[in-house]
């Protein structure tokens, strides 16, 4: 049987066809991300500040891509367990972290042996928004001012207690900032939890303390606390008579709460793409920015790669902290 040029075209025609199928659909499967449900880890409880983002998060982004966002918490380890959890994970965008600066820029200076990197092992997605802290007094203690704080703490000699959340936690490593760049040095008391601090506060068992902005500002509008300054480079929008620390004598000073989009290591571009940009659009509902304006939070979108030298930056910071003030797991 004779076989014309054409036949042959058409055969190898055939052969590419069949060759080129399979990557065909594995575009076409990849541009369908996300086409399943996904998890979004996270490494606190629930009820938290944390644990509101995700669910707030998970929401938009289900309604924006039509599919279940499952919001799975593992706690314990400031966050660590979880984000341990995630850098395993199959890296295909279906499993994410929502994670904070405590665990991913702070954890990893003070508990040297975990199984993670969070610049190696995570995509950081996207930064979605900050809190800031607030410097408060009970009233009892004749502080109004950073400089008024500055000086007791000297006059104190180092004997000036302040308390926190727990080891590691935000308002700990702002304090020691604060410590640092005022040259002053005094007592930590950490407490199990915000709530158990901020009890021992109001009751005047100890007389300062850094935490966050819209948790403490009821107490400060009733008057039983008093506000000296916020943590951000900018006065709060939720309370703009609050002067910032910076602009009272420690220029630089920032320490913010912070919560980002993570995704593990390997995860393919379109996929973290699909999801910054989801972020960004899902951060324009109106409903999800009056919930987390409601709580005080300043809202950022980031893309990807802004996030990553912003943890670079942030990683830097703490870590030198962490080291320098030697704060160490108990």
């Amino acid at each position: 049987m004779l076989h014309t040029p054409l036949t042959r075209r058409q055969a190898l025609a055939t052969l590419l066809a069949a060759g080129l199928a399979p990557l065909s659909r594995g575009v076409h499967a990849q541009d369908a991300y996300p086409s399943r449900p996904t998890t979004l880890m996270v490494g606190f409880s629930a009820g938290g500040a944390v644990d509101l983002v995700a669910r707030q998060l998970g929401q938009v982004l289900g309604q924006q891509f039509g599919q279940t966002y499952v919001i799975e918490n593992r706690a314990g380890a400031t966050g660590t367990i979880a984000a341990e959890a995630v850098s395993r994970a199959k890296p295909d965008g279906y499993t994410l972290l929502l994670g904070t600066q405590s665990t991913m820029v702070v954890a990893p200076s003070m508990y040297p042996n975990l199984h993670f990197d969070p610049l190696k092992d995570f995509v950081p997605v996207s930064l979605i928004a900050s809190v800031p802290l607030v410097l408060v007094v009970n009233p009892a203690v004749p502080l109004k001012t950073v400089q008024d704080v500055i000086q007791y703490a000297r006059e104190k000699k180092g004997d000036l207690v302040y308390a926190s959340s727990g080891l590691g936690g935000p308002q700990h490593v702002a304090m020691e900032l604060f410590c640092a760049m005022a040259g002053v040095k005094m007592v930590h008391v950490p407490y199990k939890g915000e709530a158990n601090a901020i009890s021992d506060l109001l009751g005047n068992q100890v007389p300062l303390m850094f935490s966050n902005l819209p948790t403490l500002l009821p107490h400060i509008r009733s008057g039983k606390l008093r506000a000296i300054a916020v943590s951000s480079l900018q006065r709060a929008d939720s309370a703009p008579e609050i002067p910032t620390v910076a602009e009272s004598g420690l220029p630089g000073f920032e320490a913010l709460t912070w919560f980002g989009l993570y995704a593990p290591a390997g995860t393919p571009q379109a996929a973290v793409t699909r999801l910054e940009q989801g972020v960004k659009t899902g951060l324009q509902d109106a409903a999800l920015r009056d919930k987390l304006h409601s709580l005080g939070m300043t809202l950022v979108g980031s893309d990807s790669a802004a996030f990553r030298d912003y943890m670079v930056a942030e990683s830097r910071k703490w870590g030198d902290l962490v080291r320098k003030a030697g704060i160490k797991p108990e």
